[in-house]
C-alpha cells in the first residue's frame, strides 16, 4: 500500500515538473516574440531609413534650402566672383504617375533615352548612395532662369517633380581661372567622405573654390511643409517653428590685383609659362598667370562638362596651372641663392674672387660661360651672371675635407639651406596642385654614383642645371626672401576671411638658415645686373627711370627644344613692394622675352599705368608668338 501511494505520487511530481516546465518553454517563446517584435520596430523606426521616410513623405515634404556661396573679391575690393540663381529639377520617385515624358524633355531640352537614363541612374544605389524612393532626389542640376519659367508653367503636368532653387557662380573678369577655381557637381566620393553633401550638391573643384571649400559653402537651411493625403502642400509645418535657416559662406578678400592679373595674361598671350608676383613683407600674391588660359565662366552651368572635356584635349594643357605646377631647371635665378650658402659657409666673402676663362677652369672649360672682365666678385659675377664663379663655390664647399669629414655631409648641409629658402618641398601655397619641385640630396648621387663623386661630377647643380627643378613660386619667394633680407611669409593668395583669421601659417614669417647680413651683398648685386656694373649687366631691359629694380636672369637648358627664359627680381631695391618670377617656355635667353615682361609688370604694378617710352616693349611683347609650332 505504502509502495503504491509512493509511486503515484512519483508519478504525480514528474507531470508536475512537465508542466512545469512546458510553462517555461511557453513563456520563453512569449518573451522571444515579444523582442524579436521590439528589435524589428526599432530597426524599421531608427535603424531602416526607408521606413521612416515613407512616414514622413506622407506628411511632410523636407526641401533643403541652400545657403548662398561666399563672395570672391581682389586686394582692392573689386568683385571677383558672386552668385546667379539657378534651379534643379528634383523629383520623389513613389509620387511619379504616367506622364507625357515627350512633352517634358522638349521643355527642358533632353531626348527620352536620356530621361530613361537619369531615372535608372538615381535609382542605382552604386552610383546614388542612399537612395529612397520617398526622398527627393536631383533629376537635373542648373537650369536658366528661361527654362525654369518654361518648366513652371507646365510643372501641373508633370507630378512627382518640383524645381529646387539653387546658385551658380557668375565671374566679373575673364581672367584667373585657375586661381580662382569654379565649382563643379560632387561625386560618389565627395558625399562618402563628407556627409553634408548629396546628389546634385556642388563644391569647389580647383583653385580658391576647392582649398577654401569649407569656409565658402555655408550651412544648408531645411524647410518642412505639411502635405494632405493627396501629397498636396499645405503650407509649413507649424508655422515654419522647426525650419533650419541657411548659413551663408563667408566673403573673401584676395590678395590678388585683378588688374594686374589682366594685365599679366595679356603679356603672356600667344606663350607657354607663367608670372607670380608677390608683396614681400606679407606673402600675399599680387598675381599668378599660368598661360595659356581661359575665361573662367566656360566652366558654369550645364555646359561645364563638354567645355571642361575640350579644355583637357588642348595640347597646351590650359587646366595645367605651371605657375605652382610646372617644374623647371631655375637655370641662373639660382644663383643667388649659391652666393647666399657660400657667405654663410665662409668659403667666401664680399672681396673673394675666382677666375672665368670662358668657362669654369677647373672643370676643364664646363660649365661654359660668355666673356667678362676675370677674375670677380661675388657682386660682379650676380651682375653678369658668371657660371665660373659659382661653380668654385660649390668646389670648395663640398671638396674641402677641413670643412667637412665627407662629401654627403656637406652636400646635405648645402641641401639643408636650400630647403630653408623654400626649394624642394611644397611651400604650401593656399591652393591647390603646387608641386614640391626637386633638391637632390647625397643619398641620390651614392646611388649614381656607387659613393665615388664629388663637385666636379655634380657641378651644373652650382648654375641650376642637372637635377635641380624649381616652380616659378618657388623662384619669385626667393626674390621676395632676398627682397626681405633673410625671411619670406607663405605666399597666399586670400588676405581676409570674413569673420575668421587667416592661419598662422600665412601670418608668420619663415627665415632661412643664411644670416640677414649676407642677403644685402646679394641684393647688391641683383641691383648690379639691371643697373650696370664694371663687369658688366644681364638685366639692363628691366632698368625703369625713378624704380630701381634688382634683377637676375635665367636661361634654363631644354632638352625637348629652345631653352626656358626666366627673370627673377623685386622692387624698389630699398623697402621693396614687389617680387616677381617670369617663365617663358622655348623663348631662349632670359633677357629676351621675361626681362622686358618682367619691367612692364613692375611698371604696371608700382605706378599703375605704362609710360610712353615702354609701350613699344608692351606692343612688341603682346604681339609676339613664342609657341612650340611657331619657333
Amino acid at each position: 500500500m505504502n509502495c503504491s501511494i509512493l509511486n503515484h505520487r512519483k508519478l504525480e511530481n514528474r507531470l508536475d515538473t512537465r508542466y512545469e516546465n512546458r510553462r517555461y518553454v511557453v513563456g520563453g517563446f512569449v518573451v522571444l516574440l515579444t523582442l524579436s517584435f521590439i528589435i524589428r520596430l526599432f530597426y524599421l523606426q531608427i535603424l531602416d531609413s526607408d521606413y521612416r521616410d515613407q512616414a514622413d513623405s506622407n506628411a511632410f515634404l523636407k526641401r533643403t534650402i541652400y545657403p548662398s556661396r561666399g563672395i570672391l573679391y581682389d586686394r582692392n575690393g573689386k568683385l571677383l566672383v558672386y552668385n546667379q540663381p539657378a534651379y534643379d529639377i528634383m523629383l520623389i520617385m513613389r509620387e511619379i504617375h504616367p506622364f507625357d515624358t515627350l512633352d517634358f524633355c522638349h521643355i527642358i531640352g533632353i531626348n527620352k533615352e536620356q530621361f530613361i537614363k537619369r531615372i535608372a541612374d538615381i535609382k542605382d544605389r552604386r552610383l546614388n548612395p542612399g537612395y529612397s524612393s520617398y526622398t527627393p532626389q536631383v533629376f537635373m542640376t542648373q537650369l536658366s532662369a528661361k527654362e525654369c519659367g518654361i518648366l513652371q508653367e507646365k510643372l501641373y503636368k508633370f507630378p512627382g517633380f518640383y524645381i529646387q532653387n539653387k546658385t551658380i557662380r557668375e565671374y566679373a573678369y575673364p581672367n584667373a581661372a585657375l586661381l580662382l577655381g569654379n565649382v563643379g557637381e560632387v561625386n560618389k566620393r565627395d558625399i562618402e567622405n563628407d556627409n553634408y553633401y548629396a546628389v546634385g550638391d556642388g563644391s569647389g573643384r580647383t583653385g580658391v573654390e576647392s582649398s577654401y571649400e569649407k569656409v565658402l559653402r555655408g550651412e544648408k537651411g531645411v524647410e518642412i511643409l505639411l502635405r494632405d493625403a493627396h501629397g498636396r502642400i499645405k503650407g509649413r509645418y507649424k508655422d515654419g517653428a522647426f525650419d533650419i535657416s541657411p548659413v551663408s559662406g563667408k566673403d573673401l578678400k584676395l590678395s590678388v590685383d585683378i588688374e594686374l592679373q589682366a594685365y599679366g595674361e595679356k603679356l603672356m598671350k600667344n606663350k607657354l609659362g607663367g608670372i607670380v608676383m608677390i608683396e614681400p613683407e606679407s606673402g600675399e600674391i599680387l598675381c599668378m598667370v599660368s598661360s595659356p588660359t581661359f575665361d573662367p565662366s566656360l566652366l558654369v552651368g550645364r555646359v561645364r562638362g563638354k567645355n571642361y572635356r575640350e579644355l583637357q584635349k588642348n595640347p597646351m594643357k590650359p587646366l595645367f596651372n605651371r605657375a605652382i605646377m610646372a617644374q623647371y631647371p631655375p637655370g641662373s635665378t639660382f644663383k643667388p641663392a649659391q652666393g647666399l650658402i657660400f657667405l654663410q659657409e665662409g668659403v667666401i666673402d664680399a672681396e673673394t674672387r675666382f677666375p672665368c676663362a670662358h668657362g669654369y677652369t677647373f672643370g676643364g672649360g664646363k660649365p661654359a660661360c660668355h666673356a667678362h672682365p676675370s677674375p670677380l666678385p661675388l657682386v660682379g659675377a650676380l651682375a653678369t651672371s658668371c657660371n665660373s664663379f659659382f661653380p668654385w663655390g660649390l668646389h670648395y664647399m663640398l671638396d674641402d675635407r677641413s670643412r667637412y669629414p665627407s662629401i654627403q655631409q656637406a652636400f646635405d648641409v648645402w641641401k639643408d639651406y636650400m630647403v630653408s629658402m623654400g626649394y624642394g618641398y611644397k611651400l604650401e601655397v593656399d591652393i591647390p596642385g603646387e608641386k614640391r619641385g626637386y633638391i637632390p640630396n647625397s643619398k641620390t648621387y651614392d646611388n649614381i654614383y656607387k659613393k665615388r663623386w664629388n663637385s666636379s661630377t655634380i657641378i651644373s647643380i652650382a648654375i641650376g642645371q642637372g637635377e635641380i627643378l624649381a616652380t616659378p613660386l618657388q623662384i619669385c619667394n626667393l626674390a621676395a626672401t632676398v627682397a626681405n633680407r633673410g625671411f619670406f611669409i607663405t605666399p597666399h593668395v586670400v588676405k581676409e576671411i570674413q569673420d575668421m583669421p587667416l592661419d598662422s601659417l600665412y601670418t608668420e614669417k619663415r627665415y632661412t638658415k643664411v644670416d640677414s647680413r649676407y642677403y644685402s651683398l646679394v641684393a647688391e648685386g641683383m641691383r648690379g645686373a639691371v643697373a650696370g656694373t664694371a663687369y658688366g649687366a644681364t638685366c639692363r631691359g628691366a632698368n625703369l627711370p625713378d624704380i630701381e629694380v634688382c634683377g637676375k636672369t635665367g636661361t634654363a637648358e631644354n632638352p625637348h627644344g629652345k631653352d626656358h627664359s626666366i627673370f627673377m627680381g623685386f622692387a624698389p631695391y630699398k623697402e621693396p613692394k614687389v617680387a616677381i618670377a617670369v617663365f617663358v617656355e622655348n623663348a631662349g635667353f632670359g633677357a629676351t622675352y621675361a626681362v622686358p615682361i618682367g619691367r612692364l609688370m613692375i611698371e604696371k604694378y608700382l605706378r599703375g599705368f605704362i609710360l610712353p617710352e615702354s609701350q613699344m616693349i608692351e606692343d612688341n611683347i603682346v604681339n609676339s608668338v613664342v609657341l612650340p609650332n611657331a619657333i
